[in-house]
């Protein structure tokens, strides 16, 4: 998953109607399909969501505020990374229900009975839902099931929406389980394996011709999980969002890409390459670039994040705080912060380092070229 992809106090605006239901007729779209109203969340937008019920929980008044918004929370990234159901959210039972080594969930009911499933999620999801379920937020909570009263749930889930700029009902849980499949299977989860994560019961066509054991089920969605969990988890040089534009040449396009966390990144590919990977507006894509072409430059002072950006030729120019760095003898490491989500690895002369005592907490600008960015789909 990539839970806790905390704000970085920068929100990008949500796109309003830019949902990424399938069309009509699609294997994908008789898997989510459903009555007429607005489209399902795409991946940044559903992170976007997320977000904004993060700080939420965090903007709380006081400790017992807070609680009671971590209990929302749960039921959120439940519906939101399995794909629950309200009910079946709701009447987890954390003593029987979850195997947190295995980061395994069973929903539905107890194990045999009809509808009941397994549900994979990822290492990161698992420690986040143990750390709720075993702290105060549910202590001497009484029986089986979480407690909470499902119009309570669900009005809160319209009210989150609406303030993170969406209509109210794409926050709702129906319309939060359909834009998990989506997004599942716009990363190539095999669809028998969507199925069976969300418990749906008809199986599209195309599943007639697949055959996946328990077994293969939960190792193809781990895979996607740790995956995308990963995404979240500061993995260093590596940018994952969406292709916000195109700009087509007569070798060469130039991509603009909007992270997660409000970066906007630019890659320099080859028109072929556009064409081999399916490059086009909303397609979620991963940017990564070598250490040793991303560049250093020191900027006046930690608390200058306005300050204009140094005149240069290199199209991606991030503001960032050194974290860490390790002298070497000729190329110093230095890895630089640029966002709450997002760390940069730089390989720096070490006689410059040396010279302007370069160190944790030094406000730097990283700048690397559209050339050196590479991009990957999955």
């Amino acid at each position: 998953m990539a839970p806790r992809s905390r704000p970085s106090g920068k929100q990008a605006a949500p796109a309003r109607g830019a949902g990424s239901r399938p069309g009509a007729g699609s294997g994908h779209g008789r898997i989510v399909s459903g009555p007429e109203g607005p489209d399902c969340l795409d991946a940044m937008q559903l992170a976007a969501l997320e977000q904004a019920v993060r700080r939420w929980v965090d903007a709380a008044a006081g400790p017992a505020a807070r609680l009671s918004r971590q209990r929302v929370l749960l039921v959120f990234l439940l519906i939101r990374y399995t794909g629950a159901k309200l009910s079946e959210a709701l009447a987890l039972d954390p003593g029987a229900d979850v195997d947190f080594g295995s980061g395994v969930l069973r929903l539905g009911g107890a194990a045999g009975q009809p509808g009941a499933r397994e549900v994979q999620v990822s290492a990161l999801l698992a420690g986040e839902l143990r750390a709720i379920l075993e702290g105060p937020a549910f202590a001497g909570a009484p029986g089986p099931g979480l407690g909470l009263d499902p119009g309570f749930v669900r009005r809160k889930f319209y009210e989150l929406a609406r303030a993170a700029g969406f209509d109210k009902r794409q926050g709702g849980p129906e319309m939060l389980r359909k834009a998990r499949a989506v997004e599942l299977l716009q990363g190539n989860v095999p669809l028998p394996v969507v199925q069976a994560m969300l418990g749906h019961v008809t199986p599209a066509p195309t599943s007639a011709y697949v055959s996946f054991s328990p077994d293969d089920i939960r190792m193809v969605a781990r895979g996607f999980l740790e995956r995308e969990a990963s995404r979240g988890s500061s993995a260093r040089n590596s940018f994952y969002g969406k292709v916000r534009a195109l700009d087509a040449g007569d070798i060469q396009t130039r991509v603009e890409l909007a992270t997660l966390d409000g970066l906007r990144v630019e890659a320099l590919v080859t028109n072929d390459s556009v064409r081999r990977l399916g490059l086009r507006p909303g397609r979620l894509v991963t940017a990564e670039v070598k250490a040793p072409l991303v560049s250093v430059l020191l900027r006046p002072g930690a608390g200058a994040a306005r300050t204009p950006p140094p005149a240069s030729s290199l199209e991606n120019v991030f503001p960032g705080l050194v974290e860490e760095v390790r002298a070497g003898v000729i190329n110093t490491e230095c890895v630089v912060r640029v966002s709450e989500a997002t760390r940069v690895c730089a390989l720096v002369p070490a006689s410059w380092a040396r010279a302007r005592s370069l160190g944790p907490g030094d406000a730097v600008w990283v700048l690397c070229g559209a050339c050196a960015v590479v991009l990957h789909v999955e």
